[in-house]
């Protein structure tokens, strides 16, 4: 029996944005080093439906677009796929013509047919010679009168390696309007939800989903697939613990996909996601791509990897950072059309099976940050690897105008890197993740960054006493860190203009030259007279700013040649008064120095400790006994 493994589908609503996500221009050229498009036959008013668009007559629009191609060389490597069949429900006059690509994104002819009235053509297409990369797609051009794409498929006859349902679970946290309209989008796709056991929503905030005034409608469209569970907050990795544990307890789910809850969701994406789940040869964790809400044709990376020596996250390579479709749609873009291998994906959505989560255990207990990148190390350890899946996506809230560096999160970043650097890392000492974190103390004091080092030395200090503090701090730590925000006056934000101190300039400060951070020789010579200033001098009168800064021009080698500055903050919501402390400075200094050379002679024994303790903080019944506190 044929199964249908990923629909022809166009955008929920009319937004122009995310067509090119959908549809492709018919006409793209070369100006300079620029591919620019020439001209645009793919509109708004040419979407009739959700599985229905219009060719306009004399005119061709290529389906060579993220969401509607066929991304055939990871269909090849991970799953037992072997050839797919493309389907076409067509009405009007004109021409199918279907393409593939190699992994260096040259594009191919591989058949056309000729369509008229109302018609259905098939294509069966090897899924055989897609080893380094290569898509399928299809270009519609009509005739003397329009053509309709009434509905478009890819199946296939293999058999899958399960017929398991999955599970979604659901981690909100003070954002129910944005988890509650989730909701209603899945409760509409009455196809999909045979596919799904039960939707998890863990709220863990003040504001709750349920008191939302269209939960119930929603909750009664959704039946018995909804579960609202209230618990404490326990962060990400506690609220998509919880989901994995409730799917384990269930025992009817083969997989459950964690969804973040300030997203916005493209539900073939979850299908398709189940069903490379299925196909996949073996147990594989299934992740989605991310788009940004606020920018919605912008994707932030397409394949996620760990740099091992100074153990930090990284893209496969950096054209993948905020890739514009607006800008290189698919066809334009050769490097999309390479297979990409990710060692983990956000948990932003990610699919997980459950034979992976029995195996390898949850998530280690670190509240956020590094959960998810943990879980892709330790699930490939025991072999069990990541697909960051084209096609499956959806759209979140982006990081672009957030820095979570300075603020209470500071510490999560410090200690959980370390975490997964003592759990994961395959260097002596930890290769270069310890002199690189040394280094971004030291970025933070020498920019009047005083709260955010606080909390990485907390975060070491907490590390060395060993794994057993994890859970036991998981549900009091952040009321913590934030009450020490207080004793640190670059945390106030001035929100009104009236309420900003002057600067003894007078007027906002703009940058005399675009100089990039200084590297190599230059930036050894830079850091120590910085420090050596930060050290030995006393700090300028403070009664008013030295400075204003806007956020993009208060680089860490800009700022520490002032002793005071407003600057405004990563969100705009006002700005804030970093002011120079020589005594802070060398307090915060000397301890953070004293505590990486602890770490580091008590790096192997640490490793040793958490290593080994790994199989019991990640188990059931451990995090069972946290979401009861």
């Amino acid at each position: 029996m044929s199964l249908v493994v990923q629909n022809l589908v166009f955008p929920l609503d009319r937004d122009p944005d995310i067509l090119p996500l959908y549809l492709d221009a018919e006409t793209w050229t070369t100006v300079g080093h620029e591919t620019v498009r020439v001209s645009d036959f793919a509109h708004v008013d040419d979407v009739l439906d959700r599985s229905s668009a219009r060719v306009r007559p004399g005119r061709r629009v290529s389906f060579a677009s993220y969401f509607n191609a066929f991304p055939a060389s990871y269909w090849q490597h991970w799953t037992t796929v072997r050839e797919v069949t493309l389907e076409l429900s067509t009405e009007g006059s004109g021409t199918v013509l279907v393409y593939r690509s190699n992994a260096n994104g040259v594009a191919q002819r591989v058949e056309s047919r000729d369509v008229s009235g109302g018609d259905t053509v098939r294509f069966s297409l090897p899924v055989t010679n897609f080893t380094d990369g290569g898509w399928y797609w299809f270009d519609a051009v009509a005739g003397s009168e329009e053509l309709i794409i009434r509905s478009g498929s890819w199946s296939t006859d293999a058999t899958p390696r399960t017929t398991a349902n999955a599970s979604i679970g659901i981690t909100t946290m003070n954002k129910p309007d944005y988890c509650v309209r989730n909701l209603a989008a899945l409760a509409k796709e009455t196809a999909l939800l045979t596919d799904i056991d039960t939707i998890y929503v863990v709220d863990q905030g003040t504001t709750k989903v349920q008191d939302r005034e269209e939960f119930p409608a929603v909750a009664e469209a959704l039946g018995d697939k909804l579960t609202v569970i209230n618990q404490a907050n326990l962060g990400g990795s506690g609220g998509f613990s919880r989901s994995m544990s409730e799917t384990l307890d269930a025992g009817t789910s083969g997989f459950v996909l964690l969804l973040d809850d300030d997203v916005e969701v493209e539900p073939e994406g979850i299908f398709r996601s189940i069903q490379f789940s299925r196909f996949s040869s073996r147990p594989t964790i299934v992740g989605g791509h991310m788009f940004d809400l606020l920018d919605k044709p912008i994707l932030h990376a397409f394949s996620e990897n760990i740099d091992l020596h100074p153990f930090l996250w990284r893209p496969g390579f950096d054209e993948q950072i905020r890739h514009d479709f607006r800008v290189s749609n698919l066809r334009q873009t050769p490097w999309m059309h390479a297979r990409m291998d990710a060692d983990y994906n956000g948990w932003w959505m990610c699919m997980i099976p459950v034979e992976v989560i029995r195996d390898i255990g949850l998530s280690i207990p670190v509240f956020i940050k590094w959960d998810d990148s943990e879980y892709g190390l330790r699930a490939r350890s025991r072999g069990y690897r990541t697909v960051s899946l084209p096609g499956s996506a959806l759209w979140h809230i982006s990081w672009i105008d957030k820095d979570d560096s300075q603020d209470w999160q500071a510490y999560y970043h410090a200690r959980n890197r370390l975490v997964a650097g003592l759990l994961h890392s395959p260097y002596s000492k930890g290769g270069r993740l310890l002199s690189n974190s040394s280094r971004i103390s030291l970025k933070h004091l020498l920019s009047m960054q005083y709260y955010a080092v606080e909390l990485r030395n907390e975060a070491i200090r907490d590390l060395l006493t060993g794994p057993e503090h994890l859970h036991r701090t998981m549900g009091t730590k952040l009321p913590e860190l934030r009450a020490q925000a207080a004793d640190f006056s670059e945390t106030s934000v001035y929100t009104a203009d009236s309420d900003v101190p002057p600067t003894r300039e007078g007027r906002r400060s703009y940058p005399l030259h675009t100089e990039p951070s200084p590297a190599g020789a230059s930036l050894a010579v830079f850091t120590a007279k910085a420090a050596a200033r930060h050290w030995l001098t006393s700090p300028a009168d403070q009664s008013q700013p030295q400075v204003e800064l806007a956020k993009r021009d208060a680089t860490w080698w800009r700022v520490p040649g002032f002793d005071s500055a407003l600057i405004s903050t990563a969100d705009g919501r006002g700005s804030s008064w970093y002011r120079r402390d020589r005594s802070e400075f060398r307090a915060l200094l000397k301890e953070s120095l004293r505590l990486h050379r602890e770490l580091e002679r008590n790096w192997d024994a640490l490793a040793e400790q958490y290593r080994r303790a790994l199989p019991e903080f990640t188990s059931q019944e451990a995090w069972k006994t946290t979401f009861e506190q």
